[in-house]
């Protein structure tokens, strides 16, 4: 990790553990992984660039979930707050339904969660049409 990467994990990483998480740098090829209460965060972090990669970002953690869902596993990506909006293009519906959360720090150490659900995050939430086995709305 480089520059303000390693701010953000940092400031990340002491957030969940004032919180009481175990957490754990670099392990399983990600950059976060924190246990608390028989649950476990997966989580990616971003720092300030020009062009925070938040794609790869996505990518990255995707690619880890796995094969099979894990029940009380969550995912997370962490960036500054600087790159929350772009952080949040992925509407909140799909990151529910893939159990990714998206946290922001900011300049001065604060940590935000910007929840993967419409009662945590309702700015982003836009109800999709789920049709039926007869294709019914």
């Amino acid at each position: 990790m480089r520059g303000d990467e390693a701010r953000v994990v940092d400031v990340f990483c002491a957030f969940l553990e004032g919180d009481g998480w175990q957490v754990t740098h670099e392990v399983e090829f990600v950059d976060v992984v924190a246990h608390k209460d028989g649950t476990t965060i997966y989580a990616e972090a971003k720092g300030r660039t020009a062009s925070p990669g938040l794609d790869t970002m996505y990518g990255q953690l995707l690619r880890r979930m796995g094969d099979e869902p894990r029940s009380r596993t969550r995912c997370a990506v962490v960036v500054p707050d600087t790159a929350l909006s772009a952080a949040k293009r992925v509407p909140t519906w799909v990151r529910s339904r893939l159990g990714v959360d998206v946290y922001a720090v900011d300049a001065d150490g604060r940590v935000e969660l910007h929840g993967s659900t419409a009662l945590t995050d309702p700015a982003n939430f836009q109800p999709v049409p789920v049709e039926d086995d007869e294709g019914e709305r």
